[in-house]
């Protein structure tokens, strides 16, 4: 049985630079927290690195994988080794310094409330920083478009920082997640929603990356208005009489 209070898990591919200054940053706020990297086969040795951390350090966890195969199928890895093994709470978080490490001790916070943590840009207290006129735009025309296509009333559907309760994973069909990019984020809230769990937004500043390049592409777009049709009229996903 684990003894720590969160699990965090961090998707990486080509996140050299990044990781170890991460791993220092979270630990400063939350050392008894564990960390679990889930390593896409980077080419530039991430995964490596991975293994160095671990074996200096019983908190860090390293979980590789043959090649890259999408940011929700990552998590999705990551949520069934956290169920393994007990963690009461489980992070999502991006490597690239995006999702400031100073914001756990609230999310973990807000947890004892709440079923489902997302970290919010767009709510009081939250924001962006050093994003052009275009990035801002198809964020918050994406947030709306989520909103109104599957009626939900929470404000920052896209994000990635987020937290999960155990027995929202547990109850979650993680098999049945169709989205793999910048719709997953969205699928799972909805999901979990669906079956009656609650949902908290705290706020959080989200600067843009300073290492390395963004993942985001126009096919994962693409994806996300295709799939959000499909989730709104998938009548697999019911809404539970949860209370």
């Amino acid at each position: 049985m684990p003894t720590a209070p969160a699990l965090i898990i961090i998707p990486t591919y080509n996140e050299l630079e990044n990781l170890p200054e991460l791993v220092k940053a979270i630990f400063a706020v939350a050392a008894d927290v564990h960390l679990l990297v889930v390593d896409d086969g980077s080419p530039d040795g991430t995964g490596a690195l991975a293994d160095e951390l671990a074996a200096a350090d019983p908190r860090v966890h390293v979980l590789h994988r043959a090649g890259k195969l999408g940011l929700g199928t990552a998590y999705i890895a990551g949520f069934k080794w956290a169920l393994e093994r007990d963690y009461p709470l489980v992070f999502e978080m991006d490597a690239d310094f995006s999702h400031q490490p100073r914001y756990i001790p609230e999310f973990i916070a807000a947890a004892a409330d709440a079923d489902v943590v997302l970290g919010c840009r767009y709510i009081k207290g939250g924001g962006t920083e050093d994003w052009g006129l275009w990035r801002k735009f198809v964020s918050r025309g994406g947030n709306l478009y989520a909103r109104m296509v599957l009626w939900l009333p929470f404000h920052d559907l896209t994000g990635g920082f987020k937290c999960f309760r155990r027995e929202v994973l547990e109850a979650l069909d993680l098999d049945g997640v169709k989205s793999t990019g910048y719709a997953f984020q969205i699928e799972l809230t909805y999901r979990a929603h669906k079956l009656g769990f609650r949902v908290a937004e705290v706020p959080i500043i989200f600067p843009d990356r300073q290492v390395g390049q963004s993942k985001m592409s126009g096919s994962i777009v693409r994806e996300a208005v295709v799939n959000l049709v499909k989730l709104r009229f998938d009548k697999s996903i019911r809404k539970s009489k949860r209370g």
